[in-house]
């Protein structure tokens, strides 16, 4: 994107009702934020994201995207499971319902994106609440997924299975997405607000969360005595001298804890009592030597950990009377409390069940978001020749698929 024009879709970013998800309206914003998304990623790619940074911080839209991402969060509870329920309901194509699916995704991917920079954190100002809030509640999800993080499903789905299976694995990986931003604000901590503190270290307990991940890994997995591991998106057998290495989940997981628990504001505001204590202290089976090579940071977690396996930490001092609440979830609740199947019924008829022609011009519109030149780019690996299997640079010009190193 030319400056211009991605300072024309920031500045055209702004809060949507629940009521329209899947509208023209809102899929005006839903074009805007997959554009900035996809710009973002090749910005960070090549080092030259400050431009994005500093419009989403001029125009203070990283609260509206924090509004978006909680709204479309809350329609996939409320919303979604009533469409499923509805027995009349056969639309002629459910690609529809997927893009509100998919938009969680997209904003939470452009927010992992930009959060790395400080100015962004600060800009999200109070609505910094309602994101630890969901990260917290993506984070309990993925604590509490099966020992191999997949689930089977029958070979044949119908359309609202389909739809259902695609939202399950999407919300896995949207959860990983939610531990980066995470990580992210836990690198800012002698910036939050102290309320941003308390609320993680108290009233979520993120670091006993956070030991959680640490000893089930639901992004790693054995099957048929192989070990997968999830990266990139995709589940990987990973090779037997690869085993120990540590995946970059790994890694946010850590360095979230080395963040919330190393920082002596954190520590003098941590309620370091018996039951946190004996699961902190669960993480020095994991401190091996390996590990500590990989992230040398580790070695002062290990001191940590036997300093506090010896004392007895001295009580928080209880010094905040008032503290700030999340509204951003609770506002959309009670604002849209008891008109959720009303909700549904109304997108049913003036939202999933679109003409032909509609389809085909919201196609048209969806082939140049996602055009194929720009997925290629985003694409985490190069292509290769169909013939020798090395890095290509030519595409065949009559199927478009295959590639090739020389004609």
């Amino acid at each position: 994107l030319l400056p211009a024009e991605a300072e024309a879709l920031v500045r055209a970013l702004q809060g949507t009702e629940l009521r329209d998800a899947g509208g023209q309206g809102w899929l005006r914003q839903h074009d805007c934020v997959e554009k900035l998304n996809m710009h973002a990623i090749l910005s960070a790619s090549a080092g030259q994201e400050q431009l994005l940074t500093e419009l989403l911080v001029t125009y203070a839209k990283v609260p509206v995207l924090i509004g978006e991402l909680i709204s479309v969060e809350i329609w996939k509870h409320k919303i979604f499971p009533v469409l499923c329920r509805l027995e009349d309901f056969k639309p002629r194509s459910t690609f529809p319902i997927y893009v509100v699916l998919h938009h969680e995704a997209s904003i939470i991917n452009l927010l992992e994106t930009v959060f790395f920079y400080k100015e962004i954190c600060e800009s999200a100002e109070d609505s910094i609440l309602d994101l630890i809030d969901y990260c917290y509640r993506k984070l309990t999800l993925l604590a509490g997924r099966s020992a191999n993080g997949q689930t089977v499903t029958p070979a044949v789905l119908v359309p609202p299975q389909e739809l259902q299976k695609q939202a399950e694995t999407m919300e896995f990986e949207i959860s990983l997405k939610a531990l980066s931003v995470l990580r992210f604000i836990t690198d800012q901590v002698e910036s939050l607000p102290l309320s941003a503190l308390t609320r993680m270290l108290n009233t979520h307990n993120l670091p006993c969360l956070l030991v959680e991940l640490v000893e089930h890994c639901p992004w790693s997995c054995r099957e048929a005595g192989k070990l997968k591991k999830f990266e990139n998106g995709v589940w990987h057998v990973v090779p037997p001298e690869d085993e120990v290495k540590m995946t970059k989940l790994d890694g946010q997981v850590w360095l979230a804890l080395l963040n919330l628990l190393l920082s002596p504001e954190c520590q003098r505001k941590y309620h370091f009592d018996g039951f946190n204590k004996s699961q902190l202290l669960k993480l020095r089976v994991f401190l091996t030597d390996v590990l500590v090579d990989q992230l040398p940071n580790l070695v002062e977690m290990q001191r940590f950990l036997s300093h506090l396996a010896v004392t007895e930490p001295a009580s928080p001092k209880k010094d905040l009377v008032l503290e700030q609440v999340p509204v951003i979830w609770d506002h959309i609740l009670k604002k849209n409390a008891g008109k959720w199947e009303a909700i549904a019924k109304h997108q049913v008829k003036r939202v999933f069940s679109p003409t032909e022609e509609e389809l085909k011009l919201q196609a048209c519109r969806w082939a140049q978001t996602y055009s194929l030149d720009m997925m290629e780019a985003l694409a985490p690996d190069k292509p290769r020749c169909r013939v020798c299997g090395v890095e290509a640079a030519k595409r065949c010009s009559r199927c478009r698929n295959e590639w090739y190193c020389t004609r």
